[in-house]
């Protein structure tokens, strides 16, 4: 059983503004990879109804043509894989996820 380290939180004018951490605690903190998808996307697949390769793809702002050629593959193609419900294999939405510049944990 470990002890309880207690972190020390450094204020200004009564506000905490940092918290300081053992560096073990913080090592393993960061070892942990953490998955970010902006609240943006997240309102498109919900709200709007679009699959979360759309989602991105639009929040990133390029065009279907434009991941496509950094697929290599058709316009048309791709299209295909941004249909909501579209049953994608691992390798695809890595590669897509590479054309995106994101992670591939982001598409799932």
């Amino acid at each position: 059983m470990s002890a309880h380290t207690k972190h020390q939180i450094i204020e200004k004018d009564g506000t905490p503004i940092f918290v300081v951490v053992p560096y073990k605690e913080y090592i393993e903190k960061k070892k942990k990879k953490s998955i970010y998808i902006p609240h943006e996307i997240i309102e498109k697949k919900i709200l709007e109804g679009k699959s979360i390769i759309r989602s991105w793809r639009e929040y990133i702002n390029l065009s279907q043509d434009e991941i496509a050629k950094r697929m290599k593959i058709s316009q048309a193609a791709y299209s295909q894989m941004e249909k909501p419900g579209a049953n994608l294999r691992k390798k695809t939405l890595q590669r897509i996820a590479v054309a995106m510049d994101i992670d591939i944990e982001q598409l799932t």
